[in-house]
């Protein structure tokens, strides 16, 4: 079967082919090492899926907890999304400061990922932080408003404070 010159590969001599990879990779103690490339993407591929898991664990507590809080105490005020986000803000700010350069644990880089960037992005709302202290805003209840917002921001702060209390402390 010839195959029509419009389907033919117009490739030069520099574009390698998509089906050209090279020399096999070499195999050590009967594994296949995988080129340093491979290695790169094969890695960045499970700090996606790490964020993606906490992202979903985390959404899911933070609609959870939000809800709970919202049907115990009415939606007058954003209780719930407070809650979270203090909640949220703390975990992060303490978790940064303890397992950080300085901190007293060490945690590898993946767990990080997946705590601070999955889990706790998932968890805190700052979108709806956002919007509903412009709601406030905008109802008048400018008190209100701005108590969402000082909680919400001195708790990253007590989080990292605690923290780095716990790193002063002497031993393991």
């Amino acid at each position: 079967m010839t195959v029509p010159e419009s389907f033919q590969e117009t490739r030069s001599a520099e574009q390698p082919s998509l089906v050209d990879i090279g020399d096999p990779a070499p195999v050590v103690g009967g594994r296949i090492q995988l080129p340093p490339r491979l290695k790169h993407e094969k890695s960045m591929f499970v700090t996606y899926l790490l964020v993606a898991l906490g992202g979903a664990i985390g959404s899911v507590a933070r609609f959870w907890c939000s809800g709970l809080v919202a049907n115990a105490v009415g939606q007058t005020f954003p209780w719930g999304t407070l809650l979270v986000n203090v909640v949220g803000s703390f975990i992060i700010g303490f978790i940064a400061t303890l397992s950080g350069p300085d901190g007293r644990l060490f945690v590898p880089s993946d767990a990080r990922t997946f705590a601070m960037v999955g889990f706790c992005g998932g968890y805190t709302t700052f979108s709806s932080f956002s919007l509903q202290t412009l709601s406030l805003m905008q109802d008048g209840e400018w008190l209100q408003a701005g108590w969402n917002v000082v909680l919400s921001m001195i708790s990253v702060w007590l989080g990292h404070m605690a923290a780095a209390s716990l790193n002063q402390l002497k031993g393991a």
